[in-house]
């Protein structure tokens, strides 16, 4: 199969290496055989997200994410009627708070968002970096991470992840977190959540396959890559683990 992923903003949302995101599951297709055409959108780009298979965007500094939403509104409606078709759109970080009704800044002004949800996001004054373990009901080991956060979003009716045994979500310690409806899947995890979490990443190449009416192919199990990943999740989550004393 062919498949086009369009990764938004890469200079400005990148912040922890959400790059990797894109490319990890860029391989895992051209494991597949499949032939994967990765393109960027800037702010000098108009993006034509036509035959686009997934949209990603990643974290950014609470500024970059600023720009970003000024920058959103001249393409929305063009993402709107993607999302409500055939494209997959995966935003992690403050990226997911673009997706909600508005941003809220420190200093109290509201920013609209891309109603692509109806959720609210408001920062904070107080940072929270922490350290996550999180549990999905859409596929079985829990994830891992890291999260950067000073906001809180609240009127998340689908949580990606339905509760937290460490960190903070949506808008509670240890509360449900992200957001998953339709075509759309987000957290405020930061960094490689695909390359931390096998189960993760195979879920989201499953919705691809999916959405062409196809099932994902039995995925190499010899591959170096695939090990070394698998392993290290299993060393992260036996670590974090231990700290809550399970």
């Amino acid at each position: 199969m062919n498949w086009t992923i369009l990764h938004l903003y890469p200079e400005l949302m990148s912040l922890y290496g959400e790059y990797a995101n894109v490319a990890v599951l860029r391989r895992l297709l051209e494991d597949l055989g499949d032939t994967v055409t990765v393109k960027t959108a800037t702010f000098e780009d108009t993006p034509d997200f036509a035959g686009v298979d997934l949209v990603y965007m990643g974290a950014g500094t609470e500024r970059s994410q600023k720009a970003v939403l000024e920058d959103l509104p001249r393409y929305s409606a063009a993402l709107k009627k993607a999302a409500a078709k055939t494209t997959l759109l995966l935003f992690t970080g403050n990226a997911m708070e673009t997706l909600g009704a508005s941003v809220t800044d420190a200093g109290g002004k509201v920013w609209p968002g891309l109603h692509l949800a109806e959720f609210t996001t408001v920062e904070t004054d107080r940072r929270t970096p922490q350290d996550v373990i999180a549990a999905s009901a859409l596929w079985e080991a829990p994830a891992v991470g890291f999260m950067n956060k000073c906001s809180v979003t609240s009127g998340v009716e689908k949580p990606l992840f339905s509760a937290l045994s460490m960190g903070f979500g949506n808008d509670a310690a240890g509360g449900s977190e992200g957001y998953a409806a339709g075509n759309i899947l987000a957290t405020h995890i930061t960094g490689p959540s695909l390359v931390k979490n096998p189960e993760f990443l195979r879920y989201v190449a499953m919705r691809l396959y999916e959405k062409r009416g196809a099932q994902l192919p039995p995925l190499p199990e010899d591959l170096p890559w695939r090990i070394h990943a698998q392993r290290a999740y299993e060393v992260t989550y036996a670590e974090l683990s231990a700290r809550l004393g399970k």
